[in-house]
């Protein structure tokens, strides 16, 4: 089922998510939700507490694309952790399905080693990098109630941007 994705200025953004402490079939169709709801939006990740769940669950997909490593796969992340960063970062563009029409540079570890359940409850753990890891962090963030706007290497490096062209650079 496609929900409402809750946008900025809405408190349940800032709150941080509680731990999932067994897993039901309530998680599974929230995880299922979530993966409609971010499919609808054409967006890359999306946490529960977008959808106004306030419980730690996100997923992430990205595209299939040969030079992405890790591209073309749901991960489902249940009370994801993590455990390891790289010391080298890059700053890159991000967007935000809960801040509709803006865009940002954002400065995070190339790689990092992620611990989370899946969907059997299983314990997982996922060596990611670059794009996968940038959106892992992100989701993992609003976990924490944090937004992207809060990680901008400068306040000048955000902009706007018209629907359909999110990947456009910025202007000047």
């Amino acid at each position: 089922m496609v929900r409402e994705i809750k946008k900025i200025g809405d408190p349940v953004l800032r709150r941080k998510a509680k731990k999932v402490e067994k897993i039901t079939r309530e998680t599974l169709k929230l995880i299922d939700d979530l993966l409609e709801t971010m499919h609808a939006a054409n967006g890359l990740g999306l946490a529960a507490p977008q959808i106004g769940v306030l419980q730690r669950v996100a997923i992430v997909e990205i595209a299939p694309d040969e030079n992405v490593a890790g591209s073309g796969v749901v991960y489902a992340l249940i009370n994801p952790e993590i455990v390891k960063e790289s010391e080298e970062t890059w700053v890159n563009q991000e967007g935000c399905l809960s801040i509709p029409g803006w865009r940002g540079e954002v400065e995070r570890p190339l790689k990092i080693t992620v611990k989370s359940l899946d969907r059997s409850g299983n314990r997982v753990k996922f060596d990611v990098e670059g794009w996968v890891a940038r959106a892992f962090q992100h989701e993992i963030d609003h976990l924490d109630g944090v937004m992207f706007i809060d990680k901008l290497v400068a306040p000048d490096r955000m902009w706007r941007v018209k629907e359909g062209e999110e990947d456009k650079e910025p202007a000047g």
